[in-house]
């Protein structure tokens, strides 16, 4: 009897077993080590000793102290709001009606939806150096149609900080839009057709389709991609530094590009790995956001 009731409690811990336990034996053990050691050599030594050292090196109290006492930095605060608060939002909502005009079966459209991929397939110091040659060389685009319309010389774009703030965040829009409008033309792809064919069957128009089917079944989507691009846009430093590189004298930098110049520029890298650290209030709610969201609805439409 004691064999058999020790036979069943063997059987029960393997059953209880979660799936993702198991062992390796022998060579096999050998050669998993193998494999998992370069990678958490290249692990620690690019991505654990670098965001230590920063945190570390950013940590006094006194760094803060010191930003916040700059007028610079109070104003590269309100930039870096600005830019990811107007450029995520104003992008999500043109990527989403976009993917929508670029759902048409029409081959025009498809040679148009190729030809709009274009800024985001370049790199993009190819597309943000276009659009800063734009916005200060005399006779620019922009400048040669603000002279054939106006007879006038265009505005200096990188003399005013709301022009210089509006050029970055259309520049970031244009650079990324694209990718964004391919995301939502993915997941509008993915919603079954049959469901359309019911809404076409109860009478619905088109305006009633993309109310109470389409956005209802994209919600999760756009929610995570918003959440996603928000995170990527507060550390994005090329867009601002291309473009207007905070002209007019540093009252357009945001958090990214603030950093770099105080850490190299000009020689305080304890600065700016503090003007980094002040943006984890809002960076990290914003994670843990996007990875419950992740995690709760399984990435699923």
């Amino acid at each position: 009897m004691s064999d058999t009731v020790a036979l069943r409690l063997t059987q029960i811990g393997h059953a209880r077993r979660p799936p993702w336990r198991f062992r390796l034996n022998g060579s096999d053990s050998n050669w998993a080590i193998a494999f998992v050691v370069p990678y958490a050599a290249v692990f620690v030594a690019f991505i654990i000793y670098p965001v230590a050292f920063g945190l570390w090196t950013g940590a006094r109290l006194s760094l803060f102290r010191t930003l916040f006492a700059d007028p610079l930095y109070l104003n590269t605060v309100v930039n870096t709001l600005l830019f990811v608060g107007i450029g995520v939002n104003v992008m999500m909502v043109l990527a989403f009606l976009l993917s929508g005009f670029f759902m048409s079966r029409n081959p025009w459209v498809k040679t148009l939806l190729v030809i709009y991929l274009l800024p985001w397939a370049l790199p993009g110091l190819v597309v943000f150096t276009s659009f800063h040659l734009m916005l200060v060389t005399q006779w620019g685009l922009l400048d040669s149609l603000w002279r054939a319309i106006t007879g006038l010389d265009g505005p200096l774009f990188l003399v005013s900080q709301a022009l210089a703030v509006t050029s970055t965040i259309v520049a970031y829009i244009w650079k990324w839009l694209p990718f964004w409008t391919l995301i939502f033309l993915a997941a509008r792809m993915a919603i079954p057709q049959e469901i359309y064919e019911a809404a076409d069957v109860d009478g619905a128009t088109s305006t009633q389709r993309a109310l109470y089917v389409t956005m209802p079944l994209l919600s999760n989507v756009y929610l995570i991609s918003t959440l996603l691009c928000a995170v990527w846009t507060i550390g994005d430093y090329a867009t601002v530094y291309l473009v207007s590189s905070g002209a007019p004298a540093r009252w357009s930098d945001v958090l990214a590009t603030y950093s770099f110049k105080s850490a190299l520029d000009f020689g305080y890298p304890d600065l700016g790995f503090a003007a980094m650290m002040s943006a984890l209030p809002l960076l990290i709610p914003l994670v843990i956001l996007l990875m419950r969201r992740v995690h709760v609805r399984d990435l699923q439409l």
